[in-house]
């Protein structure tokens, strides 16, 4: 039996069982969305099972309470498969009236689907009653990968950080972003784990992703938007841009409509998760784009999308950098989530940017510069995070809590300006 690696989920959903009826789990495929939920559980139906899941089908289709009856918080594993256990477990929640009854665990649903199945049922119809949580692939720090020296909660209370070091070099962190952080591959072998991504894309490409379309979509096309996609990985790329990329490899004309569905389906099967941007309160009349800033869910995906392995990053930094911005932004988020907070990217016509600004609950934020290792661009990026900070209104909003640039440099410290250098490897929420 595999190893449960703690995760940053096991205490959020403890959390959302205490404030609500049920849960919802959601999140891409294989991140260890049912294997969490294990761990919380005092029974269990796997609607999937094959031994069990045509009597357990029609149970929740005939006699649904039946299903729903047993030791809570009980965990209804891939609920989508009889969609009509979500109006049941409302129900039971509603007659019940305690926390804490249900964790519901599932992928996407048809793009397509009726009003109240799809993406509007999370929004709406379980509102007070089934709590969505959002749980993405391990970061370093729940990988074991990292040290977790330095916290993103003490640095944000504005603790003192003590000066750490991270053992891992440029070499582990390419690989790191080519392994991802699917638990299946965290323990094995190094090649045998390289190549869990790819049995992730190709089940993704070939099989996944006619479960949101009604109609099976060609693969080879799915492949090269795929492609042009993890090319575009921590950009703004638009859509038109996308779709010219993929013309120059694919004879058939493709709409930017097309493209934009292909987006929604990605979406939906939680492979895409795009970086939203954040608009300050400025003291200057500085116009702030508002393109979200690409991204997979795990930077591996775009390393097998692409076909590229640890040595191929080391011999294109621009590439690496761009993954490993990507692969900053998912530990942030993972990290950010456990303090209530969001993550955005930040960016205005004068051509300031900040790569990741988390944003709490309370109002607090911080702004983050990703750099690989460049000794040189960290001293650009800590002052382009001062000039920003300079034009911040802080009348209408809260002065930063921290400013930090995340490397992949061995050090963590503090600047004599103030501004942080902390190791990917060295953080923890």
């Amino acid at each position: 039996m595999q190893k449960y690696y703690p995760r940053v989920m096991d205490s959020i959903l403890d959390f959302g069982l205490r404030a609500s009826g049920a849960v919802l789990i959601r999140g891409p495929k294989w991140c260890g969305k049912s294997t969490t939920a294990e761990q919380k559980a005092a029974s269990v139906v796997f609607m999937q099972d094959r031994e069990t899941s045509a009597q357990n089908i029609e149970l929740a289709k005939n006699a649904p309470p039946l299903l729903l009856d047993g030791p809570a918080p009980r965990l209804i594993d891939e609920w989508q498969v009889v969609p009509s256990l979500w109006d049941q477990v409302r129900y039971e929640v509603d007659k019940r009236g305690e926390n804490g009854q249900f964790i519901l665990t599932g992928s996407a649903t048809p793009l397509d689907e009726p009003e109240g199945v799809g993406s509007s049922l999370y929004e709406h119809s379980g509102i007070g009653r089934i709590n969505p949580l959002t749980m993405r692939t391990m970061s370093l720090f729940e990988s074991q990968d990292g040290t977790g020296a330095i916290s993103l909660s003490a640095l944000f209370e504005e603790r003192d950080i003590e000066p750490s070091q991270c053992g891992l070099t440029l070499k582990d962190y390419a690989y790191l972003v080519c392994r991802g952080g699917w638990p299946r591959a965290v323990g094995l072998d190094h090649d045998v784990a390289l190549e869990q991504p790819y049995v992730f894309y190709n089940g993704l490409v070939n099989d996944d992703i006619n479960r949101v379309f009604k109609r099976a979509k060609n693969p080879e096309r799915i492949k090269r938007f795929m492609r042009s996609y993890a090319r575009a990985v921590s950009t703004e790329t638009s859509i038109a841009e996308i779709r010219k990329d993929m013309a120059a490899n694919d004879e058939s004309a493709l709409s930017d409509e097309t493209i934009a569905l292909y987006i929604a389906a990605m979406e939906k099967l939680f492979v895409i998760e795009n970086l939203p941007a954040w608009n300050p309160n400025l003291r200057s009349k500085t116009a702030v784009r508002s393109s979200d800033t690409k991204h997979f869910v795990d930077p591996s995906i775009a390393t097998a999308a692409l076909g590229l392995g640890p040595e191929d990053l080391l011999n294109d930094l621009e590439t690496f950098g761009l993954l490993f911005e990507s692969l900053c932004v998912r530990d942030l988020r993972i990290y950010a989530e456990s303090l209530k907070g969001q993550v955005y990217h930040y960016r205005d016509k004068k051509g300031r940017e900040v790569d990741a600004v988390i944003h709490l609950r309370n109002g607090n934020w911080a702004a983050v510069e990703v750099k690989l290792a460049n000794q040189e661009r960290i001293e650009e990026a800590a002052g382009n995070l001062i000039k920003l900070v300079a034009d911040i209104d802080t009348e209408k909003m809260k002065a930063p809590s921290f400013l930090a640039v995340v490397t992949a440099t061995p050090y963590a410290y503090r600047r004599e300006d103030g501004v942080y250098v902390v190791p990917l490897g060295c953080m923890r929420p």
